[in-house]
């Protein structure tokens, strides 16, 4: 699994990750840091990476409706809501795990995406 970093994130996030031994993409590397949401979604889809953002405009383009005529099959998507960016790196790593299990838990379905909510109180994920 790798990640792709939206330009909204954190770098400690980045290096979190990259400690771990973790592959990161950073959106900056692939297009400009002010493209619209729907570019980000579709380069992170296409770069076979889960997206990590703080905008809260990702649920509805990562939803499995999709948004106009464009869906997005295989985004998965961990996005961190209420949360301090001093916070993010250390609450991703908490889940860090869970993140593991989810994704090798929809390896080999038909809908494999997977989509986390982090909180500074909570981790949920959808299915």
């Amino acid at each position: 699994m790798q990640f792709f970093i939206d330009h909204c994130v954190p770098e400690s996030v980045s290096k979190a990750l990259e400690a771990e031994g973790r592959v990161v993409i950073r959106l900056r590397t692939k297009t400009a840091p002010d493209s619209p949401d729907t570019l980000v979604a579709a380069v992170a889809e296409a770069n076979n990476a889960v997206l990590i953002t703080m905008d809260g405009d990702f649920k509805a383009i990562a939803a499995r409706t999709g948004i106009g005529q464009r869906r997005y099959r295989k985004l998965s998507l961990i996005r961190f809501e209420k949360c301090r960016e001093s916070q993010a790196a250390s609450r991703l790593l908490t889940a860090i795990s869970l993140i593991d299990h989810e994704w090798k838990a929809g390896n080999g379905t038909r809908d494999r995406r997977m989509f986390v909510v982090i909180t500074p109180e909570s981790i949920r994920t959808h299915r």
